[in-house]
């Protein structure tokens, strides 16, 4: 794998911590999540980020699906703070039932 970048290691910092919040808030707010984790092309980036809210059983992912819109807006704003525009942030969160090594 390609050495990153100061510019790509500091814009996987902020992804990270932003993602992490999110996540934690979640094991709060929503029943049956198991963990959040995220996806991105440095190159194209940050149309190519991709986070995933995996969630523990389908009914569970169901029930959380109405607050998806609520979840993106969280993500956006806190990728915001860290200074990184999402342009749409409809396609940046899914809720899944994957993991990473699916």
């Amino acid at each position: 794998m390609k050495k990153l970048s100061k510019v790509q290691i500091k814009q996987q910092a902020a992804v990270m911590s932003a993602v992490t919040q999110l996540e934690e808030q979640a094991f709060v707010q929503l029943d049956g999540v198991e963990q959040c984790w995220f996806s991105m092309d440095y190159d194209a980036f940050p149309g190519s980020l991709l986070v995933r809210m995996q969630f523990k059983t389908e009914a569970e992912c169901e029930v959380a699906t109405p607050q998806l819109l609520k979840w993106q807006k969280r993500l956006s704003a806190r990728l915001f703070k860290k200074g990184i525009l999402l342009k749409d942030m409809h396609k940046h969160l899914v809720f899944t039932l994957e993991g990473p090594d699916d």
